[in-house]
C-alpha cells in the first residue's frame, strides 16, 4: 500500500519524544495509527543513533505469549540497554489482559519513552487518566483529510479531487480497491467488523439489532438535531418498548469508539453551553454510503459532517450555535480564536444564500464569520462575512 507523510501528527509525536509522558495514539480503526507508529520508528532509527527500539505489535503470532502484562513487563525490562535511549513501541495494546500494569510499571521504572496504540473501545480518552497512574499524551488520529487524498493520489486540481473525496471518503484501505462497489464493501466490513465488535465485546451488548438501528438512524441524520430520549420516542413509535437510558448508553458507545463525535449547542447570546439536544457527526462519511448507499446524497449533510471533522482534525472544540432561534451550524473555538461557519451546498439560489448568511449577520461580535459552499471560484467577502469553496477551504 503507498504511505504518505501524515507530518501533523508525526510533528506531534517528535515533539514529545522524551517527555516522561505516556505516548497514546486513539482514533478510529484503520485511521492509519499502526503506521504513524511505523512512521515514528523510522524516525527514531534515522535521527536517534543509540536508539533502543523495543517493538510489539500484537497483530502479529510471535507476540502471543506475551499477551498476559507480567510476561509482557519482563520481555521489555529484559530488552533495556544501558546507555541507550529506550523507546518501547507497543500496537493493539488492549490484546494484552492487564496491560495497564505493565505500562504503569514501566513508566515507574523511569526508564523507558513509552508509545501505545490500541482499540478505541478499550482505551478511550475518558479513560486514559483513570488506566495510566503517569501523566499521558494524547495524539488523536482521523481517517484521510481531503489534502491527505489529495497528496495521496497526485491530484492537482482542487474541485476534480473533492469531487472523489465526497465520494470515497478519507478510509484510506479502501483506496487498494479499483471499483466502488469494492470500496464500500470494504468500508463496510471495517465498520462492523471491527468498531461495532469492539463495542459489543466491550460493554457486552445483548441487544444487537437496537444498536445496528441506532448507528444507522445516526448515519441517515448527521446533522440533525438528536437526543436519546427523541431516539427513543421515534423507536417506540414503531411499538418498540425501548429505555432512554439504554439508548443513550449505546449513543456514548458509538462515540468511545469513535464512530461518531458528538457536538453539543452554545447560547451565542447568553455564552453558554446548553444540555438538550446534540448534533452526532460520523468519523469518516464514507461510512454513510458504505452502510446506506448513495441514492439520497444529501450533499450538504455530507459537506457539513467533512467540515465537522476537519475542524477537530485542526484542533478546535466545535459547537452547534444558537442566536434568536437561529442555528449557526459551527462556533469552532481554540484558545482565544473563535469562528462562526455556516455549510452549504449550493448558495446560487438568492434565496439560500440569504438563509445562510442571516444568522451569520445577526452576530454582533468580531470574531471571524465564515460560509463554506461548493462554489467552485475564487473566495470573496459579503458584508464582512469570508465566502469560500469547500475544497480551497480544507485545502487552506
Amino acid at each position: 500500500m503507498k504511505l504518505i507523510n501524515r507530518k501533523s501528527y508525526l510533528d506531534k509525536l517528535i515533539n514529545v519524544i522524551g517527555t516522561p509522558d505516556i505516548k497514546v495514539i486513539t482514533g478510529v480503526r484503520r485511521s492509519g495509527k499502526s503506521k504513524l507508529l511505523e512512521a515514528l520508528k523510522a524516525y527514531f532509527t534515522e535521527n536517534i543513533p543509540n536508539a533502543n527500539i523495543i517493538h510489539i505489535n500484537f497483530n502479529l503470532p510471535e507476540y502471543e505469549e506475551l499477551t498476559e502484562y507480567k510476561p509482557l513487563y519482563d520481555f521489555i525490562n529484559s530488552n533495556y540497554k544501558d546507555g541507550c535511549e529506550n523507546i518501547v513501541m507497543i500496537d493493539e495494546i488492549q490484546m494484552c489482559n492487564n496491560f495497564e500494569k505493565a505500562i504503569n510499571g514501566l513508566h515507574a521504572s523511569e526508564k523507558f519513552d513509552i508509545y501505545i496504540t490500541g482499540s478505541n473501545a478499550f482505551l478511550l480518552s475518558s479513560d486514559l487518566a483513570t488506566l495510566f497512574t503517569g501523566r499521558t499524551f494524547e495524539i488523536k488520529v482521523f481517517p484521510f483529510s481531503f489534502s491527505e487524498f489529495q497528496q495521496y493520489f497526485g491530484y492537482e486540481n482542487n474541485y476534480d479531487a473533492f469531487d472523489r473525496y465526497v465520494l470515497e471518503g478519507g478510509m484510506s484501505g479502501s483506496y487498494l480497491y479499483k471499483d466502488m462497489e469494492a470500496k464500500y464493501s470494504y468500508i463496510d466490513e471495517v465498520y462492523h467488523t471491527l468498531i461495532v465488535r469492539d463495542i459489543r465485546t466491550k460493554y457486552h451488548i445483548r441487544n444487537i439489532s437496537l444498536m445496528d438501528r441506532i448507528s444507522d438512524f445516526l448515519m441517515d441524520n448527521i446533522s440533525n438535531l438528536t437526543s436519546a430520549r427523541s431516539l427513543t420516542d421515534t423507536f417506540n413509535g414503531n411499538k418498540d418498548k425501548i429505555n432512554h437510558k439504554t439508548v443513550g448508553s449505546y449513543l456514548q458507545y458509538l462515540c468511545n469508539a469513535f464512530a461518531f463525535y458528538k457536538v453539543r449547542r452554545y447560547d451565542i447570546q447568553g455564552k453558554k453551553y446548553l444540555s438538550s439536544n446534540e448534533k452526532y457527526y460520523l468519523c469518516d462519511h464514507s461510512f454513510r454510503y458504505a452502510k446506506l448507499g448513495t441514492k439520497n446524497m444529501d450533499y450538504g449533510r455530507v459537506y457539513e459532517n467533512i467540515v465537522a471533522i476537519e475542524l477537530m482534525r485542526r484542533g478546535y472544540e466545535i459547537y452547534v450555535g444558537t442566536l434568536y432561534k437561529k442555528e449557526i451550524d459551527f462556533v469552532a473555538i481554540k484558545r482565544d480564536e473563535k469562528i462562526y461557519i455556516q455549510v452549504s451546498d449550493d448558495i446560487s439560489n438568492e434565496k439560500t444564500f440569504e438563509r445562510e448568511v442571516t444568522p451569520l449577520l445577526a452576530i454582533r461580535d468580531a470574531y471571524p464569520k465564515i460560509l463554506i459552499a461548493r462554489t467552485r471560484h475564487d473566495s470573496y467577502q459579503y458584508e464582512g462575512i469570508r465566502i469560500i469553496d469547500i475544497a480551497d477551504w480544507l485545502m487552506s
